[in-house]
């Protein structure tokens, strides 16, 4: 009643709330069908030369691709995909190129298939693509009877491979264009043919001691100024410092493990089914017989070094540990022991089986032929090359010779050394199939020292940090995070406790990688944080992040992030990025101290006086990109090449030193013989980079507004 009087003295009131419903209703059907404008830039995603993404289109996207890999990962090539899938239709619309409906379905399941097809539906066993799962396709495609999360995928396929047509005929364009004209092909071939033999002498950078120069901001600013293209960055980029709280175990989180362990090592002795023991404490029961030969050259499979010597002096039957073994603690019960020959020989049929049907097929068969075998009426050799499936003995009557101990799968091993009788038939199933195998022989490598072998099954556990201990790292990051609220405290408290602080690579706002921190959600919250708005130079983030161990899935790390520096769009100011090109300054600056003290030509007295030495390099050619000693250093190269013989060229500061070469010789260049085919070998070295350049450059000079870290 209140408010209906107070309308009423201000009748003004409402007839401004008519006329706001009015505009509204007004504005609303300017727009129908179509995105009302103060309302599509809070669903826009981001633009490409004016284009509008909208976030609903990029969600579909996301969910008809979504897989099991890193959910940033995929989200970035998807943006990619829709920059360039934008840019390339623009340009295929100016060039006149298009993808007929026809042509789209002969792409995707005709005789020409599209590489996004071939790709995606090649058969791994066969290498051959799934033609009966594309028909399948295409028949529930044209049927309607097709799961509609599939077909929100296929539909995006389309654009894949409708983008990747167009892209293909503008890269067969432009590779057409491609000529190499004749001074081109003679220049390339002399800067591959023509040699030279130098001698040089390398003064590192570290000859001068920090101590000895000095850096100044203009010094900087100068560097910069002579380097502003490299440093020319498209958008802003941040820095943080952060410091990692590693959570790691104690001494009283091993102690409690290893009771736990000591006391599943006693219920293991007396478990009379080891099977499901081990089964139901993730365990491995190891089928193999294992040397410790094989174990100390880390073959032992389960059987690890430090279960070694405890298990070789065991009893069959006996549990040992537990013990530590890097951050696993276990314990090994010894199945069994026994002294085995090294090789032996053996033949033997095998017929494939993968079911149960099969299985029972292939015993038969087997039972057939083992049958044909022991009435004598046929012989081993010839039914192994009529029957046997397998490859690596059929053609030989079945036969393996002196294979070693484990060398096959553990049915058919245990058998040839010690199961089986030598010149008895055995029927055995495998992962393979059903063999029929017949032992022919055994040798030990050195009968006086026979090889012994232990089976056993092992069990371990993780030592992961308890929750006490994770709490109590977690309060110390807390305390750090709440007593240091900006980045000068946060550095003087790292300094006085001696904590190590990291400090990233220049961040984008849509990056989701933090050096050693890795990709994933967190890393992505703390770049979103450092680019909130609120968010400046010299701030301490309120909260502290954590990291989960990717295995055992604790928390293995807290961190507390500062934001460090930020640097816009455009030419960086020599104070935001000192700490990169500092680096590059100071080693400019003890150039030039070498330099002046660089008195000589010989070139032995100058390596005396830096303490270095004289190197040669023959056969050098101007497109070295390595040299011994040297290293990656072009611009050594090239003086090299532009002095007369026996000259001894000025000090060339370079990546790794300054220099001085002595031009020993010059091989003379010699014209190509064959034009024609150089010409044509240089064309194609050019045509083969248009695939992976030519998007490129189109994508430097389109217009790209990413809006991304709006929504993640």
């Amino acid at each position: 009643m209140a408010l209906i009087g107070t309308i009423r003295k201000n009748s003004w009131l409402l007839i401004i709330f008519i006329g706001m419903g009015l505009a509204l209703f007004i504005i609303t059907s300017m727009f129908v069908g179509n995105q009302i404008p103060f309302l599509d830039s809070q669903n826009t995603a981001g633009s490409i030369d004016g284009q509008e993404i909208q976030w609903s289109e990029f969600l579909n996207a996301e969910e008809a691709l979504k897989g099991s890999g890193d959910i940033y990962a995929q989200r970035n090539a998807i943006w990619n995909f829709f920059i360039e899938d934008a840019i390339v239709q623009k340009q295929a619309k100016a060039l006149g190129f298009s993808v007929s409906d026809v042509e789209l379905q002969e792409l995707q399941f005709g005789n020409n298939l599209s590489p996004i097809i071939s790709a995606r539906f090649t058969d791994p066993a066969t290498r051959q693509v799934d033609r009966n799962q594309l028909n399948q396709i295409k028949n529930a495609l044209e049927s309607g009877d097709i799961n509609p999360g599939y077909l929100q995928f296929w539909n995006h396929q389309k654009k894949e491979i409708i983008k990747e047509k167009l892209q293909s005929r503008m890269n067969t364009l432009v590779s057409k264009s491609i000529f190499t004209p004749t001074w081109m092909v003679e220049q390339n071939h002399s800067d591959q043919t023509q040699t030279a033999s130098i001698e040089f002498v390398k003064i590192p950078f570290d000859e001068i001691d920090n101590a000895d120069v000095t850096v100044t901001d203009s010094d900087l600013a100068a560097y910069l100024a002579d380097n502003k293209k490299r440093y020319y960055q498209d958008e802003q980029t941040r820095k943080l410092d952060y410091i990692v709280f590693d959570v790691v175990a104690t001494k009283d989180d091993t102690t409690a493990i290893r009771n736990e362990m000591s006391d599943l090592a006693r219920n293991f002795q007396l478990s009379k089914d080891d099977t499901t023991f081990v089964d139901a404490n993730a365990g491995t029961m190891d089928p193999r017989y294992i040397s410790r030969d094989e174990v100390e050259k880390g073959r032992g499979g389960a059987l690890t070094a430090g279960l070694i010597d405890a298990a070789f002096s065991a009893n069959i039957g006996d549990v040992v540990g537990p013990i530590v073994e890097g951050n696993q603690m276990k314990i090994a019960k010894i199945v069994d022991s026994r002294v085995m020959p090294d090789s032996a020989t053996s033949r033997h049929i095998l017929i494939n089986a993968n079911s149960p049907q099969a299985f029972a097929a292939a015993e038969k068969t087997i039972d057939s032929l083992k049958n044909l075998l022991e009435r004598g009426v046929a012989n081993f050799d010839s039914l192994a090359v009529k029957f046997s499936q397998d490859p690596g003995s059929s053609a030989k009557g079945g036969l393996y010779e002196n294979i070693a101990v484990n060398a096959f799968v553990p049915a058919y091993n245990d058998i040839i050394f010690f199961k089986g009788d030598i010149g008895k038939l055995y029927s055995v199933r495998s992962s393979y199939g059903v063999h029929l195998i017949e032992p022919i022989s055994r040798k030990y490598a050195d009968s006086d020292n026979k090889t012994e072998r232990v089976k056993v099954s092992v069990i371990s556990k993780t030592i992961v940090p308890s929750d006490i201990t994770q709490e109590s790292i977690a309060a110390v990051a807390q305390e750090f995070m709440a007593n240091n609220r900006n980045l000068a405290d946060f550095t003087q408290s790292a300094n006085d406790q001696g904590l190590n602080i990291e400090t990233t690579t220049p961040l984008k706002a849509n990056d989701y990688a933090l050096n050693i921190l890795g990709t994933g959600a967190t890393s992505r919250d703390i770049i979103r944080w450092a680019y909130t708005g609120k968010t400046s130079t010299g701030d301490v983030a309120p909260e502290v992040y954590e990291y989960q161990d990717p295995v055992e899935y604790y928390t293995s790390k807290y961190v507390v992030i500062g934001l460090k520096s930020i640097t816009e769009a455009g030419n960086p100011s020599a104070a935001s990025i000192a700490d990169e090109i500092r680096p590059l300054v100071l080693n400019q600056k003890k150039a030039e101290v070498i330099k002046s003290r660089i008195t000589s030509q010989n070139l032995s007295a100058i390596a005396s006086s830096f303490s270095t030495k004289v190197d040669t390099a023959a056969t050098v050619t101007f497109n070295s990109s390595f040299i011994p000693n040297m290293g990656n250093e072009p611009e050594v190269i090239a003086t090299a090449f532009n002095q007369e013989p026996n000259s001894v060229s000025d000090p060339i500061i370079g990546n790794t030193g300054v220099y001085i070469v002595k031009l020993n010789s010059k091989s003379a260049v010699t014209g190509p013989s064959n034009i024609p085919t150089l010409r044509k070998q240089s064309t194609q070295s050019t045509q083969s980079q248009i695939a992976g350049s030519l998007l490129q450059s189109m994508k430097k000079n389109a217009e790209i507004k990413d809006l991304r870290s709006k929504f993640y």
